[in-house]
């Protein structure tokens, strides 16, 4: 009981609706969180529905945070939802950012994911990161209690054209999911006070269902 009140009381950004914001925000709202945000500028497309779960047909042509409102509504109308149709970006970071309690980056680019990291790290909010392509997917938690950030393990965002992207290249729709019920999860756990590893980066490789986890 005691940790779902706390759960009850969390603030939790997410940013970004689509393939790993989806399985965020769903479990999110399944346990109960209390105020949960989420911020988007985008427009849900039919080609997003094999990973954006929580998108469907009849919302296709609707924004994703109206998507995502509509969602959560009938999923779980207990909590406060708080869409935010914008781009996130260097000046408006830290403002969206700075009344809640923890941040999740379900962004698709490296200049948002830095833009997040730099913002989370000036207020000292913890973040959790994840990241996907092909059949890869990452999963880190930074800034939290002392712990390194984003620039600690990577320094500088790659140049963006050199940077795949999934609507491109593809990506099986379980991806996304993985990842973000493992997101999900260390959220969940920072929120009700479970043990937390820091400064490690979980790398894992669906085709060859092989797990690896970086120090940094």
């Amino acid at each position: 009981m005691e940790g779902q009140r706390k759960i009850g009381k969390a603030k939790v950004l997410v940013v970004g609706a689509g393939g790993l914001g989806s399985p965020v925000i769903q479990y999110l709202a399944a346990a109960g969180v209390g105020t949960l945000a989420v911020i988007d500028f985008d427009e849900v497309e039919i080609h997003n529905l094999n990973r954006q779960v929580i998108h469907r047909e009849g919302t296709v042509g609707k924004s994703k945070t109206e998507s995502a409102a509509d969602f959560v509504k009938e999923f779980n109308s207990q909590i406060t939802f708080v869409p935010i149709r914008l781009m996130i970006d260097a000046e408006n970071a830290r403002d969206l950012i700075r009344d809640y309690d923890i941040v999740v980056d379900g962004s698709d680019n490296f200049t948002t994911r830095y833009i997040v990291n730099d913002a989370c790290v000036a207020l000292n909010k913890p973040l959790v990161y994840g990241s996907i392509f092909a059949f890869e997917g990452q999963v880190a938690v930074f800034n939290f209690q002392g712990s390194k950030n984003l620039r600690d393990l990577f320094p500088e965002a790659p140049n963006p054209e050199d940077v795949p992207n999934c609507d491109r290249h593809g990506v099986l729709g379980p991806l996304p999911g993985i990842v973000g019920t493992m997101m999900a999860m260390q959220v969940l756990k920072m929120i009700t006070g479970l043990p937390m590893e820091t400064n490690q980066l979980t790398i894992f490789d669906t085709l060859r269902w092989h797990f690896m986890t970086v120090t940094f």
